[in-house]
């Protein structure tokens, strides 16, 4: 069920009245039809209502009910369902005023293999869908290619992928730096390596110490049997056990624990989680949620805990900086969706009290670096607001470049800064077509119009400031560009690299001024400029190089308009390939079903008009 209302003709006694008091999420919006704002209830009534009591309403309430042109809500069955689906529309659409999880990103597993004589561990990320035994998560690629590789010092089992083990008819150098006992090869027995895989999955189970009594045990057996070089290699291998053991492995903790801080200042927080699996110490990561407002440590933790463990798996219990209002709804939801019961902490004692404080010490210094990181570039706009001259604050720059070889597979790149830096999700590519090949002038005025095209239609914010990588030309195409869509409330800038092309001697062509501007050596307003325009470099020639290759993959009849992948696959096994089409005349070619005479025309003068036009 939903309803909507809007804010000009808004009656709040007449849709509370109408309002259900069942669980469901309620959605704001703005005059523009944008979210801004979602919520869940276990009343829809009471909790919509309080928005709009001056009395009780906080002032961020106000702030944001200010703005709302209309609220769509739905309604389920139970509160639980209505977080659940909370979650994924915040996910989803990011509203400005909820505090959102900006990395999304599925995280790394170790993978080992169980339908193979010698089974592989290896890096893995996505979908769990291969046969064998998933071990973490880990909190970053690095932090599985450490544990990788410490893991092939302990227990040399392969790590190499199926196609090169495969095809190998000598070892590899894995095994001559003794990380690997050439399974590849027939060098070791199934038996012995089954023995160092179990030992592997022993380490990864967090049964480090059961597994060094064992190693001891086989060490004596070997004395006793005067096999001295072997015990000698068991020694070893107890000692790096031992030394890992105690660098990896939290003392008193056997199950699995993610242990999560939060630290605030200045509308950013910081969310730090510490990763433990089966005792182990995986690593920690730190997350930095979007948020427009002050919110107090307990919410954002608790809008972290429903986002983060939304698709993911919780562990057993999760140890947090900051007394949670709904522990008892999240706990029902996670267990529900893990499997398992799942049991969230604050108040903890002993190691696990110095373990939350490290936890709380991090974030704090990642919330530090990462304000004093967005200090640096706020100074570096206000440098750039002097150096140009600007009477506001520039908001949002954009940067445009083009790429190409010798005017082929032609690539305009467009990326975006605001005052926290990149704004990559905002980031777009050109194909250019239509213009002369090499023609840069044209293939900036084409990128800059169909980007300001989409900007009237409402699809992303205007920049104060649009940067063009080039010279004069580059910055009368755009200029002529805007001036055709009349936009006028733009800075156009070009910035020009000089006749020794050095990074610090650039100077800055603006669009209503006939000579360029020095910047002020040593500012740092140069050296945000420079960022920019390099990333603008950067993102145009990965595109234009992911174009080019994949024009290289093109076979020639697909550049033929009309003839699609069913006629290119008739002509191809009627005249056993290219080769055979190219000596084909225009009747053959008419013999194959669906190629009229004028396509056959046109195959025929495809691989024919050099001949034609040397005559």
């Amino acid at each position: 069920m939903s309803s909507e209302i809007s804010i000009n003709n808004f009656d709040v006694n007449a849709f509370l009245k109408q309002l259900t008091t069942r669980p469901g999420i309620y959605t704001m919006l703005n005059d523009r039809g944008e979210i801004i704002y979602i919520g869940k209830a276990k009343n829809l009534k009471n909790r919509v209502s309080s928005y709009f009591k001056t009395q009780t309403a906080s002032i961020k309430q106000q702030t944001m009910v200010a703005r709302v042109a209309a609220i769509e809500v739905t309604v389920t069955h139970t509160e639980g369902e209505a977080l659940l689906l909370e979650c994924q529309q915040i996910k989803r659409h990011k509203p400005r005023y909820n505090i959102c999880l900006r990395d999304d990103k599925s995280f790394p597993y170790m993978f080992l293999s169980s339908e193979q004589d010698f089974p592989q561990l290896t890096f893995h990320r996505g979908a769990k869908n291969k046969k064998g035994r998933y071990f973490g998560p880990y909190p970053s690629s690095g932090a599985v290619r450490e544990s990788l590789k410490l893991l092939q010092r302990l227990f040399p089992i392969r790590q190499c992928n199926d196609a090169y083990y495969n095809n190998r008819t000598r070892p590899c150098l894995q095994y001559q730096i003794e990380r690997c006992t050439a399974p590849c090869v027939g060098l070791i027995e199934k038996q012995n390596y089954a023995q160092d895989v179990n030992s592997t999955v022993m380490f990864l189970e967090g049964k480090g110490e059961l597994l060094i009594n064992q190693l001891i045990v086989k060490m004596e057996q070997a004395a006793a049997n005067l096999d001295y070089e072997k015990a000698a290699s068991l020694r070893d291998q107890i000692v790096k056990l031992r030394s890992v053991l105690e660098k990896h492995f939290v003392h008193g903790e056997k199950g699995d624990v993610d242990i999560i801080a939060c630290a605030n200042k200045a509308n950013m927080a910081c969310i730090q989680v510490f990763f433990i699996r089966n005792g182990q110490h995986l690593g920690n990561k730190a997350f930095f949620p979007k948020m427009t407002d002050e919110h107090d440590p307990a919410a954002i933790v608790q809008a972290f805990v429903a986002q983060y463990y939304l698709d993911k798996q919780a562990p057993c219990e999760l140890i947090v900086s900051h007394e949670l209002e709904d522990t008892e709804l999240l706990t029902g939801v996670l267990a529900s969706q893990a499997k398992h019961s799942v049991t969230i902490s604050h108040n903890v004692r002993g190691e696990r009290l110095k373990w939350l404080q490290m936890a709380i010490t991090n974030a704090e210094n990642s919330l530090l670096s990462k304000l004093s990181d967005k200090q640096d570039i706020y100074a570096r706009f206000l440098s750039l607001q002097q150096e140009l001259s600007c009477k506001d604050l520039p908001k949002r720059l954009e940067c445009f470049d083009i790429s190409h070889t010798q005017g082929e597979q032609t690539v305009a790149s467009c990326v975006v800064f605001d005052r926290e830096g990149p704004v990559k999700s905002a980031y777009r590519r050109f194909n250019i077509t239509g213009i002369t090949g090499g023609d840069d002038y044209a293939a900036i005025h084409q990128a800059v119009s169909r980007r300001f095209k989409r900007l009237q239609q409402g699809e992303h914010e205007a920049p104060d400031i649009l940067f063009i990588d080039g010279g004069k030309g580059q910055v009368h195409g755009a200029k002529r560009a805007l001036a055709e869509l009349d936009v006028n409330n733009v800075i156009i800038v070009g910035i020009s690299k000089g006749p020794d092309r050095k990074p610090g001697m650039e100077k800055l062509i603006l669009a209503d001024q006939e000579q360029p501007i020095d910047i002020t050596p040593g500012a740092s307003g140069l050296l945000l400029i420079q960022h920019i325009r390099d990333e603008a470099h950067r993102f145009a020639i990965t595109g234009h190089r992911q174009r080019r290759g994949k024009a290289a993959k093109q076979s020639v009849l697909e550049t033929i308009p009309g003839l699609g992948s069913k006629r290119r696959q008739n002509l191809l096994k009627q005249f056993g390939g290219l080769q055979g089409i190219s000596c084909a005349g225009v009747d053959a070619l008419c013999s194959v079903d669906g190629i009229s005479r004028q396509l056959a025309q046109q195959i025929y003068e495809l691989f024919h008009h050099q001949d034609d036009d040397s005559i």
